[in-house]
């Protein structure tokens, strides 16, 4: 089975069926039929793509209220170190969160529903990230949790002095402060 379930209901690693041969390979990355069959029925109306170098570490980011996405993540080169966090407080995995490699070489797909904080650490000198969204990107309900929140203890597997950062992702809100006034 192409879908694989993770330790959090509905964050869901998809690998596709590739097609190699002399010429390369071929594989179907999104088919709406397939997805919903089972169980993500989701219109995707925007992508994105951003390059990366090595120890990049972007997130963890979401969309508050009524701009909450989906999203549909893939690396098309490189390898990167993917995270997904719950933030649904009403869930039993709340402040929980899912790590899948995602690489040019495993072609992995992570499937991450809406009220999650997203992010990734490039693993190789360069990624190239895609990811779908069900929502268009909102300026004004953009937000994020602190990528080295110690409550999340995320392992990103970048040493610290590596680690690229913006200045954005390093003025994040903590955990804790979300848990204060959760938005999912």
């Amino acid at each position: 089975m192409p879908f694989i379930k993770t330790e959090i209901k509905d964050v869901i690693i998809f690998e596709p069926k590739v097609f190699k041969d002399s010429r390369g390979y071929f594989f179907e990355s999104y088919n709406k039929k397939l997805f919903a069959d089972n169980g993500i029925d989701v219109d995707f109306v925007q992508s994105n793509q951003s390059l990366s170098s090595f120890g990049t570490i972007r997130g963890l980011h979401f969309q508050k209220g009524d701009a909450a996405q989906a999203k549909l993540v893939r690396v098309i080169k490189g390898k990167v170190l993917d995270v997904a966090v719950d933030l649904r407080s009403n869930s039993p995995t709340f402040g929980l969160h899912v790590v899948a490699e995602l690489s040019d070489e495993n072609n992995h797909q992570l499937f991450i529903p809406r009220g999650f904080a997203h992010g990734f650490a490039v693993l190789s000198d360069v990624a190239i990230f895609s990811y779908q969204c069900d929502n268009f990107y909102s300026p004004a309900d953009d937000s994020g949790i602190l990528f080295n929140d110690a409550e999340l203890a995320i392992n990103w597997q970048i040493d610290s002095s590596k680690a690229i950062i913006s200045d954005k992702d390093l003025k994040q809100e903590s955990f804790a402060q979300y848990k204060e006034n959760p938005c999912f």
